[in-house]
This record gives structure tokens, C-alpha cells and sequence, in this order.
């Protein structure tokens, strides 16, 4: 029997790959260009170098599946060729690709792998089966996949299954739950990584616990908060971007037209009523700003929340909150970020997420952050080497964190118990 990791998973270490053939999937989905289609931010696929590396010393035939983009986010969704080149460049040897994701082109370049030889299979996404709509709207079970085209084409020709995709782990699609089916499965360091960092936010924080709360993207904000409130997970929240505005609109400030036609022409403000529940129940743990910041002549101006309305759109918390936030960052004995403090891309507005930023490199407490604006930001500003963990994921870790099931890990744990 192999020994399982602590996170109730097979490593891809209690296994020998020499001369196997191994089907990795990776979640290397990246940031484009919106004009050249070139990827801008290689963060995802650095973090996926180290088991490939791992499996390709171990002499192994490896075939390596992943996505780019979906039907949701279809201007993203291209070849992976430059994936394959960033890959072989920064791993010092050839990954190949093929432009098939499991059609008879596909397994023949498989097939004719040699030990120590890798490819990069097509986009994932150009199959029907592994696009999110298909995945909403036929609702299969992994037992059930076994027939899709990618399963039962790609499965007879592997050994082993290795996944390292966590920032996927909230998709139900073939390519993350049906081969821990019929092939022996492990997760790759990424995935043990994430899950244990993350892990160690949500059950076993060092006191005290601050989450840093904030971008446009509220509604990860608010899968997340009731679940930390509830369990005692945060001991402060720390409410900028959208959800401070929207804090203090459930806190009965009148925030101005601008910002309340932002809430409501992006449905936000069905987030009120939680807002309002939350800073009822746990008034203490929930820290909203005491001034804002707005442009005007070209100029960045900040207003204390007492003199609220004005007419503009505020883009970023004030001195006075930063210098609150500071207080609390540097007492921490954890700290969870997701999401910058204000429109950082506007250097008007780039100084609370920087300060911010700053104090959390300073902090001696375990810091983790995650999701791709909230790690663009923190590049942007600091060392990231200075945050213990930089997670991958944006979906998949919020849903995490709100105590959910995840797709991904009940397939691993499922898989890892056969051999019990």
C-alpha cells in the first residue's frame, strides 16, 4: 500500500514512472494579450515546472493535458503552443505539441513517446465535454464519463494519472475526476501545496486571523465570509474595494450616485442584505473604511466617510483606512488576501493596495493570497517571494474556503481509498 499524503490523497512520489507513461493534468491557463494573444503572466505555468520536472527525471513518457480559456472567457480560448514553448524554454528541454487533444493524431504522438519525453496535448476546451456549459447543463458523474471522447481515447494508453490543476478543482469535467476512475492516481506537489497552505488558513491559523477582502469581484468575497465568520476561521475582516462600498452602503451611508449606479448596473447590490446580516452578527470582526478616495481635476482627493455623498466614482481607500489596516496586518498572525484595495492600474489610486501590499511583506505573520488580480497586484508592488504562499487559484480557493466540496478533491480521496 502507498502511503497517502496528510491531505487524505496519494503523492505522485509513492510511485516509480520509469519507462510508464504518465497523463498529468495542469491547470496553465494564462493571461493574454487581448490584441497579440501572447501570455502576459507566466505565474501559473513556473508553478507547475516542479512535477513535471519530477516526472521527466524519473524517466517517464509524459502526456500533459490542460485548458486554455473556456466558452465564458472565449477570447482567451487558443491553441497552446505557446504554452508548449514557455515550457520547454523555462524546463531546458522540449515539450512538445500537437494542436489534438485526443483524436488519432493525438495518440499516435503519444504512443511514440520515448522515456524522458513530454508533450503538451491540444486545448482541452475544444472538446464539447470540457467546456463549463456542457458541464451545467449535463451534470455527469465521474462514473458516468468513462464514455466521454477524451476518457476513453487518452485512458487505455496511460499507466498512471497524476493531477496538479487545484485552481481548477471546481470543475466537473472529465479531464479533473474520471481518470482516478480506472488509473492509479496521485496529486502533484502544486496540488498538496495549495491544499495544505490553504488548509492551514482555514483550520489552523495562528491567531490572530485577518482576511483582506476586496476587488470588483465581490462575490468571492462574500462565498467566503460567512463560512470564516461562522467557524471562527477570521478574527477581523479587513473590507476594501467593492466590499467596503458595500459595507458601508449596508452600514446606511450614502455612498453617492456614481457608486451606487456601479453596484446596482453590476447587480451588486443583492450583497446588501448579507452585508447588513454580517456587520450585525459580528460587528467587531468587521473592519469597513473610515475615508475614500475619488479623482477630481485630475487630482486624487479623500473624504472621511461622514462627509459622504460625493458625486464621483471613489476608487480607493484613504489614508486613515490604510493606516488602520496597517495596525491590524502587523498584529496578524495569519493573513489571507483576495482582491487589491482600490483601481490599482490608476497610479490616482494605486496607493492603498501598495501600502497595503507593503505591510503584509513586513508582517512576520503566515500570509497567503490568491486569485489572478490579487497576485497581479501583489507582483506589481512587492517581492512575492516575501508572502508564504501564492495560490494559483481564484474559483477553486474561494469555494474552499466556504467549506465547499470540491470536485477535484473528492475524486482524489475517492481514488486514494481503493487500495486501502
Amino acid at each position: 500500500m502507498e502511503v497517502k499524503t496528510d491531505i487524505g490523497m496519494k503523492s505522485m512520489r509513492d510511485f516509480n514512472y520509469s519507462g510508464k507513461t504518465v497523463l498529468l493534468r495542469v491547470d496553465i491557463n494564462s493571461p493574454l494579450d487581448p490584441v497579440t494573444k501572447r501570455i502576459v503572466n507566466t505565474n501559473r505555468i513556473d508553478m507547475s515546472l516542479p512535477t513535471i520536472k519530477y516526472i521527466l527525471d524519473q524517466n517517464a513518457k509524459l502526456a500533459i493535458i490542460a485548458h486554455q480559456g473556456d466558452t465564458l472567457d472565449y477570447q482567451n480560448l487558443i491553441p497552446m503552443e505557446e504554452h508548449a514553448q514557455i515550457l520547454s524554454q523555462k524546463l531546458g528541454r522540449e515539450i512538445k505539441y500537437i494542436d489534438d487533444v485526443a483524436g488519432p493524431a493525438a495518440k499516435q504522438a503519444v504512443k511514440d513517446l520515448k522515456p524522458g519525453e513530454a508533450i503538451l496535448l491540444g486545448n482541452l476546451r475544444y472538446l464539447t465535454e470540457e467546456i463549463s456549459t456542457f458541464e451545467d447543463a449535463v451534470k455527469l458523474k465521474p462514473e458516468e464519463m468513462l464514455n466521454t471522447y477524451l476518457v476513453r481515447n487518452l485512458a487505455p494508453l496511460m499507466d498512471f494519472y497524476v493531477n496538479d490543476a487545484f485552481a481548477a478543482a471546481h470543475r466537473n469535467a472529465p479531464s479533473m475526476v474520471a481518470f482516478q476512475e480506472i488509473l492509479p492516481t496521485a496529486a502533484g506537489d502544486l496540488m498538496v501545496k495549495e491544499i495544505t497552505a490553504l488548509t492551514r488558513v482555514m483550520e489552523c491559523p495562528e491567531k490572530p486571523s485577518i482576511f483582506v477582502l476586496g476587488g470588483a469581484k465581490i462575490s468571492d468575497a462574500f462565498g467566503m465570509m460567512k463560512q470564516v465568520l461562522m467557524n471562527g476561521t477570521a478574527d477581523k475582516i479587513l473590507a476594501c474595494g467593492v466590499t467596503g462600498i458595500t459595507m458601508l452602503m449596508a452600514k446606511g451611508y450614502s455612498v453617492g450616485a456614481a457608486n451606487e449606479k456601479f453596484i446596482k448596473d453590476r447587480s451588486l447590490d443583492v450583497f446588501i442584505k448579507p452585508a447588513m446580516e454580517y456587520l450585525r452578527d459580528y460587528p467587531e470582526k468587521i473592519v469597513y473604511p473610515v475615508d475614500l478616495a475619488y479623482e477630481k481635476d485630475g487630482q486624487r482627493v479623500e473624504v472621511d466617510i461622514e462627509d459622504l455623498p460625493v458625486n464621483e466614482l471613489t476608487m480607493d481607500i484613504g489614508k486613515k483606512t490604510i493606516e488602520m489596516f496597517k495596525a491590524e496586518i502587523s498584529k496578524a498572525g495569519t493573513i489571507f488576501v483576495n482582491g487589491p484595495a482600490g483601481v490599482y492600474e490608476n497610479k490616482l489610486f494605486e496607493t492603498g493596495t501598495r501600502e497595503i501590499w507593503s505591510a503584509i511583506a513586513d508582517s512576520k505573520g503566515y500570509s497567503v493570497i490568491g486569485g489572478g488580480d490579487t497576485v497581479s497586484a501583489a507582483q506589481r508592488f512587492i517581492d512575492t517571494s516575501k508572502i508564504n504562499y501564492v495560490c494559483t487559484a481564484g474559483g477553486a480557493m474561494v469555494r474552499f474556503l466556504s467549506g465547499k466540496q470540491l470536485p477535484l478533491i473528492e475524486a482524489m480521496r475517492k481514488a486514494a481509498r481503493k487500495d486501502v
